[in-house]
């Protein structure tokens, strides 16, 4: 495969593959691992200590108000890590793939400061979860993990068949993701991409019941 643009990745997704940058040669790289890390949304875990961060409200979750953003921040390298697989021409085809409708962010604010959020691409009753941050020494302890509580709960509510996560890692198998095999995994994705489910407009991203 090419360098990605928009209608690449729509085509690489469909397939089971994602792209990632090699952070020192700049090569892009197209993966369909096997096994594949998934979050059933019927299964999705909740920790306590999170959940209660979620009821206080502390963050404002909103959705699509500025993805790229949300992309550079993610890009950005972690203290635990040195190198990220986000270069800018993976940014360039994802906010072209946004202003298509096919990649969304969910946000975290805290007083007019984006300090978490994620993103990823949604291709009709799949959603591809791509990375997500937090900048904790702006108060953004819990920001994206509270995003993806309200990540997981639009996705219910519309009728999504698919969360993608594409590694198990320790951090989202406290959520209950799970590896399953590749082929067990496409068939998923086919029935998916048989749904038509729709993603909110821009803006405040409410959770649609209490009880999500």
């Amino acid at each position: 495969m090419n360098r990605p643009d928009a209608e690449l990745l729509v085509e690489a997704y469909c397939k089971g593959v994602f792209p990632m940058a090699d952070d020192e040669s700049g090569e892009i790289h197209w993966y369909s691992p096997d096994p594949r890390g998934v979050i059933p949304l019927d299964g999705f875990h909740t920790p306590r200590s999170l959940a209660r961060v979620v009821r206080a409200r502390r963050f404002e979750i909103r959705t699509d108000t500025c993805f790229q953003r949300v992309m550079e921040l993610c890009a950005e390298p972690r203290a635990n890590d040195a190198g990220t697989w986000i270069d800018k021409s993976l940014i360039d085809a994802y906010t072209e793939l946004h202003a298509a409708g096919c990649a969304h962010s969910v946000e975290a604010w805290l007083e007019d400061e984006l300090v978490g959020g994620l993103y990823g691409v949604h291709l009709r009753g799949a959603f591809f979860g791509e990375s997500m941050f937090s900048r904790v020494g702006q108060g953004g302890t819990n920001a994206s993990k509270v995003a993806l509580v309200h990540l997981v709960a639009q996705l219910r509510a519309a009728g999504f068949l698919l969360l993608d996560a594409q590694f198990q890692n320790p951090h989202l198998h406290q959520f209950g993701c799970v590896e399953i095999p590749r082929r067990d995994y496409l068939k998923m994705l086919g029935l998916a991409l048989q749904i038509d489910a729709r993603w909110p407009q821009a803006g405040p991203l409410e959770l649609p019941s209490p009880s999500a």
